[in-house]
């Protein structure tokens, strides 16, 4: 037996050195043992057993029909003991005949990726270290659901079925859902196109597919079919998940010729409401049947060992592309932002220091869940116990009221829409100038500093019973009326906003668009301090935001920054001031740096000068997609992202107004916004459509003038508004249904005058248009910017023929 068993092992080792694999399979090379035994006239054929090298020893005998199985490390030795301990034929011959033989076959194995803390169970059985940090964005749930549990976390009223959803049911539905993806053939890497709108299901696809490792690439249901095609193929995207049957009825043709799709799912509604003809070949599952597949392989993965011996299981890392946002492409195609579940976790992580969530709130959410601020938000809260409770611009008002949310996701536009509905009188300007800074580095004189103060407060003291009596009559029956208390915006991007003295209040979180100052100052003035922050998409998105202690006013042109020696500024120079500016963005988020550069030379400017804001911390985007050339023009090799914003950062001050309101960062406009005027001057739009649109006779205006002498303006008028002004002033009568287009000018002319007359440059020329700027003809982003230049291709001759 010895002389069997040496050469066996030699069999065994030569085996050793040849087991491979790779490329989501591995080899096993299986060593066959059997002995053929011959004794008088008759003869017996046994296989004693069948050595598989990836750990399995199996003993298989034939006439017995009994199988074991022992597990062993490949080193270990095989002795006669052993080979007869289960198998003791009663009689043998002296000399048997041992014929060992080795065959190699293959067996796919499957490699499964799972977020470490989510499925550490599966990790932990495969000798994957396990911790309890999170590493990716889905790893929240299982903390999430472990914390609050049965707490409700999500109320969707308006779809077919209605939903309420508890912490520990989106745990197991997103765990159902993401192994429903792996049944159905999605794989780790692999992109999958998620073209829906707000819902709790969106949320559920969305975290599934992070979950299998594959990349999410969104976008809302409202965007073209030309767009979405071409985000589609750009992103190499292998299958769709899209909101409803209705939906995809109006993209399949386009879709079938012109994409490869290998399955689509539909989060509501039914296959049976889908054209016929599209489903010639094309795999569909509803949203019950992606669970209960989920549901069943789970199961069976979970009581079964041998069912998770086919699979290889690998934990996704942190630096993993986790989605694929496209941005709006205000100035032309889509882009393709990715973003790594580090860089959503520095939000998920950090947002407290400017929305101070508890388990007792409750967030209302509009905006489309693949914007980068609602969706920043909405992984933040649900680590925190929060209620979401999902609602449309249809039913805003009657859910504002209904549910008296403490905070609302939504865009600056609404928060305009509000003003503009309690239009502020010429108090608001007065009670709104306080705080203020200034771009000089000069620090004021004593002297003078002690005479602002006083005269400030003599105005305030004026001002007090002025102040006290509006609040009775007039900001209460506002507060009531909405339920605000808090109001969060940032600019070009989130806001976040709170109010004294209410234990439970309403905060608003605006993205999308900068928030005016006007607006700013109105909520100011009727006793809701506005948290104003700043963010982009390919910072995951925000970077800067004014922190929750108290707000302060701008009365002058300026703020105030904590500087580096580098000219930035960073979380660490926030120290003891907790002032806040309205006007500013803020200071930077915490391991962020912010800084300001020569847009020609990339120079670090000194605090007060003004130039291109550039941000750098994890959250900033690993890169644009397959645009490595338009990657390495935003984002350079030390991390520093080129956000293309007009900013400053103002000099600190030890007295003086701006004395405490050091570390503040101020913009100013979009670099590519620019209008240069052909006497050489460089004009800023946006603070003339901002001053024009404080005019309710003015419903959207796009400032022009690139190349010319003078600057011009294309205004959708509000005519409704308009013709009650010509009433008023006797333009026309009383009985008068509408307003001559000259009239009409003339009044708007008169407008912008009296709205711009503090703005460093004028409107000359105004054309004006009856259609307004939709997302639906494609003059406006998904996240209600306007497009400038398709404004401006659309009116060309138009515009051309105002310069005339």
């Amino acid at each position: 037996m010895a002389v069997v068993q040496n050469t066996l092992l030699q069999k065994f080792r030569r085996a050793m050195a040849v087991v491979g694999g790779g490329g989501g399979w591995r080899r096993e090379l299986c060593l066959h043992i059997s002995c053929h035994v011959t004794g008088g006239r008759k003869s017996l054929g046994i296989t004693i057993m069948t050595i598989v090298l990836t750990s399995n020893l199996v003993f298989n005998s034939l006439d017995r029909r009994l199988t074991f199985q022992f597990l062993f490390s490949h080193s270990r030795s095989i002795n006669s003991n052993l080979l007869y301990q289960n198998f003791r034929p009663t009689r043998i011959p002296s000399t048997p005949l041992f014929r060992v033989h080795c065959e190699s076959t293959t067996e796919e194995m499957k490699i499964r990726k799972c977020s470490p803390f989510l499925e550490s169970v599966f990790l932990s059985g495969d000798g994957v270290l396990v911790s309890s940090e999170w590493n990716t964005v889905p790893d929240i749930w299982r903390s999430s659901a472990e914390r609050f549990g049965d707490r409700v976390a999500l109320v969707d009223p308006y779809h077919d079925p209605p939903l309420t959803m508890t912490y520990k049911q989106i745990e197991q539905e997103i765990l159902n859902f993401s192994e429903g993806l792996r049944v159905i053939g999605l794989k780790p890497g692999e992109k999958l196109a998620l073209f829906a709108d707000n819902s709790c299901r969106w949320l559920i696809a969305d975290q599934g597919i992070m979950a299998t490792g594959a990349i999410n690439v969104v976008r809302g249901s409202r965007s073209s079919v030309e767009e979405l095609l071409q985000i589609y193929n750009h992103s190499e995207s292998v299958a769709l998940a899209v909101d409803n049957p209705e939906f995809f009825n109006r993209i399949a043709e386009t879709f079938c010729s012109q994409a490869a799709t290998k399955f689509v799912i539909l989060l509501w509604g039914e296959k049976s409401s889908l054209i016929s003809k599209v489903l010639e070949g094309l795999s569909v599952y509803n949203y019950k049947e992606i669970i209960d597949l989920g549901c069943e392989s789970r199961m069976r993965l979970l009581e079964s060992h041998d069912a998770r011996q086919h699979y290889t299981y690998e934990a996704i890392n942190s630096d993993d592309v986790a989605t694929l946002v496209y941005t709006s492409g205000t100035t032309g195609n889509p882009k393709g932002v990715m973003l790594t579940h580090k860089n959503l976790l520095h939000q998920i992580n950090n947002l407290w220091d400017i929305v101070p969530a508890e388990p007792v709130d409750r967030f209302l959410s509009m905006l489309p869940p693949w914007h980068a601020y609602e969706r920043a938000c909405e992984y933040f809260i649900f680590t925190h116990g929060v209620e979401q409770v999902y609602t449309t611009v249809k039913y805003l008002k009657e859910d504002l009221r209904h549910y008296q949310p403490n905070y609302l996701i939504s865009v600056p536009l609404v928060y305009e829409t509000l003003y503009k509905y309690v239009i502020s009188s010429g108090i608001i300007e007065i009670i709104s100038r306080g705080k203020y800074l200034t771009k000089s580095q000069k620090q004021p004189k004593y002297l003078v500093s002690a005479l602002d103060w006083l005269w400030a407060r003599i105005i305030s003291l004026i001002l007090w019973p002025v102040h006290i009596l509006a609040k009775k009559l007039v900001y209460n029956k506002i507060h009531s009326a909405i339920g605000i208390s808090k109001l969060v915006n940032l600019e070009g991007k989130i806001c976040y906003v709170f109010q004294d003295n209410q234990d439970i209040g309403f905060a608003g979180i605006s993205g999308g668009g900068r928030l005016p100052s006007h607006v700013d100052k109105f909520f100011e003035a009727i006793g809701i301090k506005v948290q104003n922050g700043y963010g982009l998409t390919e910072s995951s998105p925000v970077v800067a935001a004014r922190h929750r202690a108290c707000n302060w006013s701008i009365g002058g042109d300026g703020l105030g920054a904590f500087i580096s020696d580098r000219g930035g500024c960073s979380e660490k120079m926030v120290g003891a001031s907790s002032f806040q500016v309205l006007g500013s963005i803020g200071r930077p988020l915490q391991h962020t740096e912010i800084r300001v550069v020569d847009s020609e030379t990339g120079e670090v400017l000194p605090p007060g000068s003004k130039g291109i804001v550039e941000v750098k911390g994890p959250q900033v985007m690993k890169g644009y997609y397959k645009n490595e050339s338009t990657t390495k023009q935003v984002l350079d090799e030390g991390g520093w992202l080129n956000t293309g914003d007009i900013g400053w950062i103002a000099p600190h001050h030890s007295i003086g107004r701006s004395r405490l309101c050091g570390g503040m960062v101020v913009l100013e406009g979009r670099a590519k916004d620019t209008i240069v005027l052909s006497t050489g001057e460089n004009v800023e739009p946006s603070e003339l459509e901002e001053a024009s649109l404080k005019s309710s006779l003015i419903q959207q205006i796009v400032v022009i003038g690139q190349d010319q002498r003078r600057l011009g303006a294309i205004i959708v008028p509000n005519k409704e508004e308009i013709l009650v002004t010509a009433k008023k002033l006797l333009i026309v009568g009383a009985d008068a249904s509408e307003l001559s287009e000259e009239k009409m000018t003339s009044l708007l002319y008169e407008e912008l005058r009296k709205w711009t007359s503090g703005c460093s440059f004028q409107i000359g020329p105004i054309l004006l248009v009856d259609e307004p700027f939709t997302i639906d003809n494609g003059l406006m982003t998904p996240t209600m910017k306007i497009r400038r230049d398709k404004v401006a291709a659309q009116y060309k001759e138009q515009i051309d023929n105002l310069y005339k």
